[in-house]
């Protein structure tokens, strides 16, 4: 990796690193040069400090050509991160150098010029992975009512990015970006089945600047409709929101919210408008001790929609059956779930006509080699049709850099 360096401790001590020992160097040459490079662009040099001629860049260049395997030192005076392949044409694979945005008169020098190729980009993901990661899933004999924003029966999901953006990931494989920004001024996103009434599956969004909540109808091909106002204010007093299906069998889905300050849960119950009824308490306390809620469908086969919750202090995850507008007594699934960043319900990804549920994974999780944090792993549990889960099987380690399942 290269080493950075800030112009002003240059200058104070007169020293500039290059490979593996110290040169002097003098600080006003280096500091003019530096500034040279104009704001929005990457800069290089082919010496090992940044002297002599200048190559400048704020455009993806597949082929440095002439400059290929040259640049020893480098500004990043964009707003984005600079991708720098070892390879032509962005390949990944031979290798490549994460560059962030550098503060005013910072710049790197390394020991060896190997860039062939430079790109632009948001986030740190997309310099050697897609925007958003590979999902596909097995045809479900039946509608599940839930999980399926394209009505083709198969299990798709909703991922944010870093900056904000909400991409459509198919259970056929493909996918495409259906917000363009903002998702990160939510501190809730939620899906589970049909709000509004006509028959597509829907998301709902709590606004954290204002706590308000919001109704993005589903438009049956995995895009949102314009936004629907469900909550004017006060839903940041709720630790955890999901939206959970119908518990009421009034043939409309329900939300669950934990009260922040009591630890109640409430079911507010979904109304003929797609509006939020009046709540009702279903459990008087305690529940602020469980750290995420998933509202995974109808799980034990009775007809009811189920709810898993994982305990923070134990990193247990228990099972509660739906009852008629109430859960009923837990059940013990497990432990050592608090290494899960992420849960997710997709209904039935299988194609067994069991509903499922999907998991990302944190630093925390050891896997495949013992001892190692092990984040960003995409680890499925198949559903028994009982509550209980099949063993977890880890499918691609792919889900990193990224801000949300949905």
């Amino acid at each position: 990796m290269p080493d950075r360096f800030t112009r002003g401790v240059a200058a104070l001590a007169g020293l500039v690193l290059a490979g593996t020992g110290l040169a002097t160097a003098t600080a006003a040459p280096a500091a003019a040069a530096v500034s040279d490079c104009p704001t929005g662009y990457f800069c290089a040099w082919t010496a090992e400090s940044p002297r002599g001629t200048m190559y400048k860049t704020n455009k993806d260049v597949a082929d440095l050509g002439a400059w290929s395997d040259k640049f020893r030192t480098t500004v990043n005076r964009s707003s984005l991160f600079a991708c720098l392949y070892d390879d032509k044409n962005h390949d990944p694979y031979g290798g490549y150098e994460l560059r962030e945005p550098d503060d005013a008169g910072e710049y790197s020098v390394s020991p060896t010029a190997t860039i062939s190729s430079i790109r632009f980009t948001r986030t740190e993901r997309e310099c050697g992975r897609p925007q958003f990661p590979d999902w596909s899933a097995e045809p479900a004999p039946k509608a599940a009512g839930f999980g399926d924003l394209n009505g083709d029966r198969r299990a798709d999901v909703l991922v944010r990015d870093k900056v904000g953006r909400l991409f459509f990931a198919s259970g056929n494989g493909t996918g495409s970006m259906i917000g363009s920004g903002g998702w990160n001024g939510m501190n809730a996103l939620t899906r589970h089945g049909d709000f509004s009434r006509d028959g597509k599956e829907d998301l709902i969004a709590r606004e954290k600047a204002t706590g308000k909540l919001w109704l993005y109808p589903g438009t049956g091909t995995g895009a949102l409709g314009a936004r629907k106002l469900i909550g004017s204010g006060g839903w940041n007093a709720m630790k955890s929101i999901t939206a959970f299906g119908d518990l009421t069998g009034d043939g409309r889905s329900d939300l669950l919210a934990i009260e922040s300050a009591t630890g109640k849960l409430w079911l507010y119950p979904g109304t003929a408008g797609g509006a939020l009824g009046g709540r009702t308490l279903l459990g008087s306390g305690g529940w602020n001790a469980m750290n995420a809620l998933v509202a995974a469908g109808d799980m034990n086969g009775d007809g009811r929609p189920d709810l898993y919750a994982r305990e923070a202090a134990t990193g247990k995850l228990y099972f509660y059956p739906g009852r008629a507008s109430a859960l009923g007594g837990r059940t013990l699934l497990g432990s050592g779930w608090h290494t899960m960043a992420d849960f997710f319900a997709v209904g039935d990804y299988t194609g067994d006509g069991r509903l499922d549920l999907a998991t990302v994974t944190n630093e925390q999780h050891r896997y495949p080699v013992a001892g190692m944090g092990n984040p960003g792993w995409l680890v499925l549990y198949g559903g028994k049709g009982d509550g209980l889960l099949y063993g977890g099987r880890h499918h691609d380690g792919e889900w990193w850099g990224l801000n949300g399942f949905f």
